[in-house]
């Protein structure tokens, strides 16, 4: 196991929690308070001014800018999501115009114009973070020639349901180490089965991730107030895994 394990925090997303942050001073306050709390890496959207996620240029230096002036040193990634921009070819012009660079991107593998856009990223020097839905999404990831230049994988299953969620993070895993790939691995889940992707990650030796993109309780099934009390509980989670 590494001497510190990774810890990230997804600041929003499209979570519906009274404690998302969307503006840039939002965000940057929640970023700060939650490397306060031990996050090492902060994921994070962009919201337009009518409060919708975007992938403009303006408003991605806008949150990119925030954060570094509060977490100086603090790595930024930044989504690429086609849940965003579902167009390859507008996705792709929309990211080629952005003058401020966050330090990596997740770029989920099973979209679409996804290695074109990891190309062009890695041209301009922003890390890239493979995310792995599928076990499809991690089969194209063996076979793209992305690996090499990649910073890490993302293992992250959709399911709500916690068995089949912990069996679909296995089996992402499996198809990625098979193939001797042998990036950090940060995993996490979405919803209920979200703190059980994290343990089994944790029992393996993986990083983890976890913040109101991905979960809006805590391990015992209390709301939480903040991004910050989820990290908390979190890096709770790291200790004990630790012994």
């Amino acid at each position: 196991m590494p001497t510190r394990t990774p810890l990230q925090v997804a600041l929003n997303g499209d979570a519906t929690h009274p404690a998302t942050p969307r503006t840039p001073d939002a965000i940057a306050r929640a970023a700060r308070a939650a490397v306060d709390a031990g996050a090492q890496v902060v994921h994070v959207h962009a919201f337009d001014e009518a409060g919708r996620e975007t992938l403009a240029g303006d408003a991605c230096a806008r949150v990119v800018q925030a954060i570094r002036a509060r977490c100086p040193g603090t790595p930024i990634s930044l989504t690429t999501s086609a849940a965003i921009v579902r167009d390859p070819a507008e996705r792709h012009a929309l990211v080629q115009r952005w003058t401020v660079l966050p330090d990596v991107v997740t770029a989920n593998q099973g979209e679409p114009g996804i290695v074109e856009l990891c190309e062009s990223l890695l041209a301009r020097g922003v890390g890239i973070e493979a995310g792995l839905l599928t076990r499809d999404d991690a089969r194209a990831f063996v076979t793209s020639g992305l690996a090499a230049r990649c910073r890490r994988v993302l293992v992250e299953p959709l399911d709500a349901d916690e068995a089949e969620a912990l069996r679909h993070a296995a089996e992402i895993e499996a198809i990625v180490t098979d193939a001797g790939i042998t990036l950090e691995q940060v995993h996490h889940g979405y919803g209920p089965a979200c703190w059980a992707v994290n343990r089994r990650a944790l029992g393996r030796g993986h990083g983890i991730r976890t913040g109101l993109e991905d979960i809006t309780v805590l391990p015992d099934g209390r709301p939480a107030r903040d991004n910050a009390e989820l990290v908390t509980a979190a890096l709770r989670l790291i200790r004990e895994a630790r012994g």
